[in-house]
């Protein structure tokens, strides 16, 4: 009875170490798609880390309004073209 919880141990720790082995060795034997998987986490880390280009802010936009109003006020602008202007502003806000 002494003798079964070496075993019981033993047969856990070969079981364990030939599933370790095997997956290493499986992975030695495709480093093309180690590589592979390597260089996509790399891609996907890159691309997370790339900055959004960001939207004009809301100020720069609202002075854009005010300086078609007042071509609007002076005549240089017809009622037309300053609501066509104004969609391309409002459309990018």
């Amino acid at each position: 009875m002494l003798r079964r919880r070496p075993l019981a141990r033993a047969a856990v720790v070969g079981g364990a170490a030939y599933y370790a082995g095997k997956k290493g060795g499986q992975s030695a034997q495709n480093p093309a798609v180690e590589q592979q998987a390597t260089a996509e986490q790399q891609a996907a880390a890159e691309q997370e880390a790339a900055p959004v280009p960001a939207a004009p802010p809301a100020d720069k936009s609202m002075e854009e309004l005010a300086k078609l109003k007042e071509l609007l006020d002076t005549g240089v602008l017809t009622q037309a073209e300053f609501r066509a202007e104004k969609q391309k502003i409002l459309q990018t806000m």
